[in-house]
């Protein structure tokens, strides 16, 4: 078979060069126009919290493709560097072909489908160092994958928030009904106050057994699943927060100020913080053939998801266990839910939230990372390993993408109204218009 050698740009024909220039360009043009129009209509809207979030996405994605130019300009001087051959041995993703017996043909279908197009560019380079008995640091193929893997990670990042506002938006709208029952149910407010607020104390507080901490964490872990948020602790919690803050039953909109939270919680979560950039080079780093890196670390979303949502949980167990402990004591009525920072860990309910941005995003490249390997190197790919920890990693994904979206981000804009926090955005916040969620 004829190899078919690289033609440059000099031999190319200049409608080929144009056409394919002029396709690129509208797709990116229609991108940007899509985006800037979307941001006009959140600002028509006055969704300040929406608006910044797309800017912040916008900035994501400007620096990852800052990340992909970075390494086409320095594509040149990075390989020109060179590497003793030992070095290049050792933390491999995948043992090389010369080295699995009886399997001296594998290649991965990828590669070989694009080899013989940078073969002769890599070659010089290649060249360069084997004259000094080493290796190039980096080839042009692999410059070429890490721009796929760039690509599938910016792509799955804005996939996965979509799907966050979506999810989040969806849950939170099923809380509507009961903030409009209570503003029709304007004379018997109190006493229908007092019966949702017993009936949470009757769940969550009343029973020796129940205040047991080993018992109420079991409970709240296995809350999270079944009734994450019940009509009654909606009211209860409200009711709390509304008296606090001396607001108006029929006036305030609760619904509307936890709408305007998951917003702004959402404007947080679409960023990439210094220390997520992080965990992906340590990721890379440690992606090696036999530790089963990718499998193991598929568990710690999932893990750290769970602990997150029954501490939300548990705060609500401990607000409701405070009640009880008041309306014992005379003198004390009437009771209601009050807020505070003490049951959020180190008193710092932003830290939660820190949590569950570091849970999506880790997610969200695991799967990109899965897309990638699927893009670049093939499903019977090496790195891909065995098909069951395949299907459990996806499972573990959709799952962890699923829970955190529908569950326990709307559970987190809740519970933090039980903050004091939230107190202080409530002065500092002007009163905006319904949110699109």
């Amino acid at each position: 078979m004829e190899t078919v050698e690289p033609i440059s740009l000099y031999y190319k024909p200049t409608w080929v060069v144009a056409a394919v220039c002029f396709v690129i360009i509208l797709i990116s043009l229609f991108a940007e126009r899509g985006l800037n129009y979307l941001g006009k209509c959140l600002t028509h809207s006055n969704q300040d919290a929406l608006f910044e979030a797309l800017q912040k996405l916008k900035a994501e994605l400007m620096l990852l493709g800052f990340i992909s130019l970075l390494l086409n300009v320095f594509q040149g001087l990075i390989s020109q560097i060179c590497i003793p051959s030992h070095f290049e041995s050792t933390m491999l993703p995948c043992k090389k072909h010369t080295e699995i017996k009886g399997h001296e043909n594998y290649s991965p279908p990828a590669i070989n489908n694009e080899r013989h197009l940078l073969s002769e560019k890599s070659g010089s380079f290649s060249d360069h160092c084997s004259l000094q008995g080493k290796v190039p640091l980096l080839s042009t193929e692999s410059f070429h994958e890490l721009h796929i893997l760039i690509f599938v990670v910016a792509v799955v990042h804005v996939v996965s928030c979509a799907v966050i506002l979506v999810l989040g938006g969806a849950r939170i709208r099923q809380w509507k009904p009961w903030e409009d029952s209570i503003k029709v149910a304007a004379g018997p407010a109190k006493v229908s106050h007092r019966h949702h607020l017993n009936n949470v104390l009757k769940k969550l507080a009343w029973g020796y057994w129940r205040r047991a901490a080993v018992i109420s964490w079991i409970i709240s872990f296995f809350k999270q699943f079944y009734s994450s948020v019940t009509m009654s602790e909606y009211i209860a919690l409200r009711e709390g927060f509304i008296m606090t803050n001396c607001l108006s039953h029929q006036e305030f909109d609760f619904h509307k100020d936890i709408v305007e939270s998951l917003e702004r919680d959402f404007r947080h979560v679409v960023g990439i913080s210094w220390y997520q950039w992080l965990f992906v080079v340590v990721f890379l780093a440690l992606n090696v053939e036999g530790w089963h890196t990718y499998f193991w670390l598929s568990f710690l979303p999932i893990v750290l998801l769970l602990l997150v949502g029954a501490k939300l949980e548990h705060i609500i167990v401990r607000l409701a266990q405070d009640v009880d402990v008041m309306k014992k004591h005379p003198g004390q009525e009437p009771a209601w839910v009050r807020p505070s920072d003490e049951y959020f860990w180190f008193n710092r309910p932003r830290l939660l939230l820190d949590f569950i941005h570091f849970i999506l995003f880790q997610n969200a490249f695991e799967i990109a990372f899965f897309f990638w390997i699927l893009w670049t190197y093939g499903f019977h790919s090496c790195m891909m390993e065995k098909k069951g920890y395949i299907i459990t990693r996806l499972i573990i994904g959709v799952i962890v993408q699923v829970l955190c979206s529908y569950i326990t981000l709307p559970l987190y804009a809740l519970v933090t109204k039980m903050g004091t926090a939230s107190m202080a955005e409530l002065v500092s916040v002007p009163v905006q218009s319904p949110g699109i969620i």
